[in-house]
């Protein structure tokens, strides 16, 4: 593929939303010794793309401009590094490119064979791309509020909070996979989707009740996956167990000032920040529930890579039920 270009979606500047994306034609990109060389299926939109986009990583991402955006991809290996030994050439895989580098919005993209997974022949590439960082952040939220995958953990109560978008919706489902007990916030045109992926019960969050998290059976919550901005500690306290814990997936800096008052007085209720982390292990535990049945990918929304900037206004927008993918 040396000397060879490919159509990518690039920005050169922090700012300017959708409107600043720009399709250009550049150089296909070399594997290193021990990176693959993927031709792109799919690639999932994450928040934390335009996040990164309005500065909230700077100076360290991206490191320089102009930057391809977007880690989370899908696609086919077409060239091997020399020091891979796990993948060849046809293989179907699924992989983190991480922030650093980005490049998923392009015709191809070099990924670590770290955190390069295969993926099954019955998991397509929209359903393989989205479960990078919201499946994984999902999983490692479980697990960090007490959920045991192996099938030995106690029947625990858990609520979910903006249930129907990226995160939320995977949260459900493997909260179901570890046999808990789900209450699930959301909207109320959610709230049928959000029962159909396992909920027990549902709270629109506009109602009073919704609004004060409150079950609708009296459960208080062991632990807490919070997907969302803008509900205090005031609010959660008072619905959970003696020991129950609250894993906030988008900390702000009160979340880490609470944290460390509960830290400090060895509070039994508590506030967690997860930065959830992409690992292999955790990638193919994923990969293999989607292949088993027991966990789905539900797509918001598909466009082409010559309308990502459609994909990406419509992530900004804030209300995807599920995911939202560039088809490539």
């Amino acid at each position: 593929m040396a000397g060879k270009v490919m159509h990518a979606v690039q920005y050169s500047t922090y700012g300017g939303g959708a409107a600043a994306l720009k399709h250009v034609e550049v150089p296909v990109p070399t594997p290193k010794k021990d990176e693959v060389l993927l031709k792109l299926e799919a690639a999932a939109i994450n928040p934390v793309d335009w996040k990164i986009q309005k500065g909230v990583m700077r100076p360290f991402i991206p490191p320089k401009f102009p930057y391809i955006p977007v880690s989370d991809v899908a696609g086919e290996v077409i060239e091997v590094g020399s020091a891979v030994k796990d993948f060849n050439n046809g293989d179907k895989v699924v992989a983190s490119l991480g922030f650093t580098n980005g490049g998923g919005l392009a015709e191809y993209a070099v990924a670590s064979s770290s955190l390069t997974v295969h993926r099954h022949a019955e998991v397509p590439a929209a359903d393989a791309a989205g479960l990078l960082i919201a499946a994984i952040t999902a999983l490692q939220a479980l697990k960090l509020g007490g959920a045991q995958f192996s099938g030995t953990g106690n029947p625990l109560n858990v609520l979910i909070t903006a249930a129907s978008g990226g995160v939320g919706h995977y949260a459900v489902q493997l909260a179901k996979v570890a046999n808990l007990h789900v209450t699930a916030t959301c909207g109320s045109r959610n709230i049928e989707f959000v029962k159909s992926l396992g909920a027990d019960e549902v709270l629109d969050y506009k109602t009073p009740d919704g609004a004060a998290l409150k079950s609708p059976s009296g459960k208080k919550y062991d632990a807490v996956v919070h997907c969302t901005v803008g509900i205090s500690w005031s609010t959660f306290e008072p619905n959970l167990s003696e020991s129950g814990k609250v894993v906030d997936i988008t900390p702000s800096a009160s979340t880490f000032l609470n944290f460390a008052v509960k830290k400090l007085t060895w509070a039994k209720k508590k506030i967690e920040p997860l930065f959830a982390k992409v690992n292999k292990e955790d990638l193919q535990y994923l990969v293999g529930l989607v292949k088993e049945g027991k966990l789905k990918t539900v797509v918001d929304s598909r466009y082409p890579l010559e309308k990502a900037e459609d994909a990406w206004a419509k992530s900004m927008d804030g209300h995807a039920t599920g995911k939202i993918i560039v088809e490539i």
